[in-house]
């Protein structure tokens, strides 16, 4: 059985983790998509069910093998109530599987010298003067690494603190100047555990961890992963919060983010209130991006995974990206784990911020990468992801279809 790794996610309100015991097993439909000389196999039929057993707006799905698309398909809608079908060209909000992309580029900036793996608060950001005295002691010697596998004292944040968060939400000026005072507000409580003893799931670690990295540089993270990441992988439909943002200049047919109220869905419009979480927390899961294009991102983490030689990493950066040192079933922006369809390891995460939902697996022993997205939140559009998911895998011949 193919079963979830609850590795959280970053909803609007109420940061819930998924379930980690959501199967991936029972699926609406078997899926018998084949790839041929034409193309890749096409999984349309297979996602129809699951779009009406779970009532999600739209659903797509794409298998990446060796770096080419090996399965795909995309069902639905951009917006409900009207017919505006999406397509494999359109952008998606990805949550906290984009946590892997902060933690990747901590790695660009450490080959780079502008950082080591070692770093620490107290060293980065605590040499600040508007910070000096605010930042307690506790704090000061955590690491980058310590930060970006969860394991820096902060507390779990799957749910917002009302003591921090209208403080969060009243943020306004340059990023990198709300991340400096973000980073203030979260290292001005004690630790609920002592830094480096425990793991606890924690969205503005990952914000912290930015604003190290804007010190170190001088760019915003939003620049950074611009230049260091999407760039060098050639993903050109990456932004920043919900797409079809006009205030970005940004195509307005792109998918909506949905809520549910009252039995229907209701679409959201991007930049209105609501429509995501502050674009301070961007680090901990703000990014939007087509398939094709998360499927490149993901095919480079494979072939590191691989140890194949890349262009984007060394291979010792690779390795401390995905090795869990902790023992803790997470590494660096990514759950771990063992499914026998994936021949031995994988390394997993799913996003949400209540309005989409978006879930990634690796299989590096299959040279494989399988990623689903839909445009709502909650269980039915995790279990709506986690059924396209399977039926990529039959469709490729790793998992048994149904009888």
């Amino acid at each position: 059985m193919l079963d979830r790794i609850g590795t959280g996610c970053l909803p609007r309100t109420g940061w819930t983790r998924l379930i980690a015991t959501i199967a991936l097993g029972a699926c609406a439909a078997g899926g018998h998509a084949q790839q041929t000389d034409d193309g890749p196999g096409n999984l349309d039929d297979a996602l129809r069910p699951i779009v009406e057993q779970h009532g999600v707006p739209s659903l797509v799905v794409m298998a990446v093998r060796g770096g080419d698309v090996a399965a795909q398909g995309a069902v639905g809608v951009r917006r409900a109530g009207r017919y505006e079908p999406i397509t494999l060209d359109d952008r998606w909000h990805i949550g906290s599987c984009a946590k892997s992309m902060t933690a990747t580029l901590a790695a660009r900036l450490v080959e780079a010298g502008h950082l080591k793996w070692t770093s620490t608060i107290g060293e980065t950001i605590g040499t600040i003067d508007s910070l000096k005295g605010r930042l307690l002691p506790e704090y000061h010697g955590v690491t980058l690494r310590q930060l970006l596998a969860h394991r820096s004292g902060l507390p779990q944040d799957r749910a917002p603190d009302p003591a921090i968060w209208p403080r969060i939400m009243s943020l306004r000026g340059p990023l990198i100047e709300q991340r400096r005072e973000a980073a203030a507000i979260v290292l001005a409580r004690k630790p609920a555990a002592a830094p480096g003893s425990v793991m606890a799931y924690s969205n503005f670690g990952y914000v912290v961890a930015a604003a190290m990295m804007e010190h170190a540089t001088g760019q915003s993270w939003e620049d950074l992963i611009t230049a260091h990441l999407f760039e060098p992988l050639g993903i050109a439909s990456a932004g920043f919060g919900p797409p079809g943002n006009r205030e970005e200049g940004q195509t307005a047919k792109q998918p909506r983010g949905h809520r549910m109220g009252r039995g229907r869905s209701h679409a959201i419009e991007p930049g209105t209130l609501g429509s995501d979480n502050p674009a301070v927390l961007r680090p901990a899961g703000g990014v939007h991006l087509a398939l094709r294009d998360w499927g490149r991102y993901a095919a480079a983490h494979v072939a590191g995974a691989r140890g194949e030689a890349t262009a984007l990493l060394r291979p010792e950066s690779w390795a401390v990206l995905h090795a869990d040192e902790q023992h803790q079933g997470y590494a660096l922006g990514w759950g771990l784990g063992e499914r026998a369809w994936a021949g031995g390891r994988v390394l997993t995460h799913d996003g949400s911020n209540t309005l989409w939902m978006a879930a990634i697996w690796l299989a590096p022993e299959r040279n494989l990468a399988v990623l689903a997205a839909t445009n709502i939140g909650g269980d039915a559009a995790a279990a709506a992801c986690d059924q396209a998911i399977v039926q990529a895998l039959k469709a490729l011949g790793l998992l048994a279809p149904q009888r």
